[in-house]
């Protein structure tokens, strides 16, 4: 194979994988990003202590919150906090922070779903 072709293939994975887990402007005025390949998770902080991660399926659908389970790991004011979300009604999963956490908050939420499978979303 040609070197060129080579290096077309390999840069259009590199663009497509970091494009896929850009984040972008959900529609609860969050973040939205990719959960592992199944899911959609949309981070949602305004600068009080709840954190609510709006649930989607790949097409952008919301999907129930009820089973799974995630754990927030945020970085505020430079220290990295951790706390559970818990399922909150429709697609919704909700967690106190131990410290107000701005708009636009940096992280990672892992999410386990109903079956077990695990999925990470970083915003």
């Amino acid at each position: 194979m040609p070197r060129w072709i080579a290096a077309a293939m390999v840069l259009m994975l590199t663009v497509g994988s970091a494009l896929a887990h850009e984040p972008r402007p959900g529609p609860n005025g969050g973040k939205l990003v990719d959960a592992g390949t199944r899911y959609h998770a949309e981070l949602v902080t305004t600068g009080t202590t709840e954190v609510v991660v709006h649930m989607s399926d790949a097409n952008d659908r919301p999907i129930p919150s009820d089973g799974f389970r995630a754990n927030a790991i945020l970085v505020v004011n430079g220290q990295t906090i951790r706390f559970p979300l818990q399922p909150a009604g429709g697609s919704r999963l909700v967690g106190t922070a131990p410290v107000p956490v701005p708009a636009g908050a940096r992280g990672a939420v892992q999410i386990t779903s109903p079956q077990g499978a695990t999925a990470q979303a970083r915003f």
